[in-house]
């Protein structure tokens, strides 16, 4: 079997000390097709519309390297300083006088180019060598999907198309993303009805959405399959950060879907009310796009300071201690697609308190469900959690709960492109 892998998404995020959502799965991706051992990955990326080969033996290097990065064993000494200061914080018998905070985003046009990530996209590619036979083209990161062309290509070959759609945010809320996000996913999604042989989505709610995007578009509908995403070995039963002072945990892109300012604000209430007994809030997370209310709240309300913190670029070790230590863990988005962190939350056995939307239904139902505007709702959750007893089992940690995997997740994308459960792909998800 010669599969085709489009790592144009993952080598753009080799300067990166730790991953989004999206990041982790095409990892994951890369790892499992490698390995596979009757299975020969063809590692691609898009170029002026088109796909080019990557020199396969540096790709294979470069996966184990980011995965030890992103596991803790290659952090930078900066994030490692970073981690250090906010674990103090946490740990401090006392409010600390002021919040560990990471840098805030620099303006686009201040940031410098990224030398080593445009080597590695560009450098070690063959810029106009045709593509080696294959039978399958597979694509988990939503790159090289806003043309049609490396799609209409591919189909011209005979090439099976598969592609996994993450969420249709931008299309359905495109108040929550950057200008121009919208229209150039929504051609995203149109390709790929129109080109895809095969469709993977994350949760049911993702494939609900896509199925009346093509209703109401008037579009083709391939074969849609659900499987829900696998976790990181480092998100399951382990040590946890003893802090004298309760805290919670919010894990996830600092950007406007999240709902951060409706959690600021409840935070502010509960300083007023508590004053040094305030338990503290960490947002896990790099600076996203419309947070301007969430950095005003960060940087200059007087009563978050101590209270409040901020960081990015933590390991998985740290992270699931982190998240291990919390009263729970939050999670007010007013819209996801499958939300990775609450599903680790669960898989950990950790008190999560979610925003009643559908797939937080789908994905984590012993969660405790808030709607996403009831702010008192909201706040009486936090303060029954901050003062009940910490040695008491949260709801997620019920029996009936069982965290995806991926061997199921693999399992499924092997029967939909027709591999069948002997075949390679299939046994090397079982291996995993």
């Amino acid at each position: 079997m010669r599969i085709l892998y489009d790592a144009s998404r993952l080598m753009s995020r080799a300067d990166r000390s730790a991953p989004t959502g999206v990041d982790r799965v095409c990892l994951a991706y890369a790892e499992w097709l490698l390995a596979s051992p009757n299975v020969t990955t063809i590692p691609v990326r898009g170029r002026k519309n088109r796909l080019v080969t990557v020199d396969p033996d540096w790709f294979r290097r470069f996966v184990v390297d980011l995965r030890a990065k992103w596991n803790g064993a290659a952090g930078a000494a900066g994030d490692r300083s970073h981690e250090a200061r906010l674990l103090t914080a946490l740990t401090a018998p006392n409010r600390p006088t002021a919040s560990v905070l990471g840098a805030p985003p620099a303006p686009v046009q201040a940031r410098p180019a990224d030398k080593a990530r445009v080597f590695k996209q560009f450098f070690r590619s063959r810029h106009a060598a045709p593509l080696p036979d294959a039978d399958l083209y597979l694509n988990v990161g939503h790159t090289t999907l806003q043309d049609p062309t490396a799609l209409q290509d591919l189909q011209a070959a005979g090439i099976a198309r598969v592609v996994l759609i993450h969420d249709l945010i931008p299309v359905t809320h495109p108040e929550f993303c950057r200008p121009g996000d919208g229209d150039k996913h929504r051609d995203r999604v149109v390709n790929t009805l129109r080109h895809a042989s095969q469709v993977i989505v994350n949760s049911a709610y993702t494939g609900e959405e896509l199925q009346a995007f093509a209703r109401r578009e008037n579009l083709p509908q391939p074969p849609i399959h659900v499987a829900h995403l696998g976790l990181e070995p480092a998100f399951a039963a382990g040590d946890a950060v003893a802090a004298p002072r309760p805290y919670f945990v919010h894990v996830g892109t600092i950007e406007a879907r999240k709902n951060l300012a409706l959690l600021l604000t409840l935070w502010r209430r509960l300083e007023e009310r508590l004053g040094d007994r305030t338990p503290s809030l960490v947002l896990v997370g790099r600076y996203g796009w419309e947070n301007e209310a969430v950095l005003d709240h960060l940087q200059r309300s007087p009563n978050l300071q101590g209270v409040v913190h901020q960081a990015s670029n933590l390991s998985d070790a740290v992270l699931a201690r982190l998240m291990r230590g919390a009263r729970a863990v939050l999670a007010p988005s007013s819209v996801e697609g499958y939300d990775l962190p609450a599903v680790e939350a669960c898989a950990m056995g950790l008190h999560l308190i979610a925003s009643d939307i559908p797939p937080h239904r789908e994905l984590t139902p012993g969660a405790e469900l808030i709607d996403p505007l009831d702010g008192l709702g909201w706040l009486d959750a936090i303060e029954r959690a901050s003062t009940a007893d910490a040695s008491a089992p949260p709801a997620c940690a019920a029996p009936a709960y069982t965290a995806p995997d991926w061997t199921a997740h693999f399992a499924i994308v092997a029967g939909a492109v027709g591999l069948g459960a002997a075949s390679p792909l299939a046994s090397a998800a079982k291996a995993l």
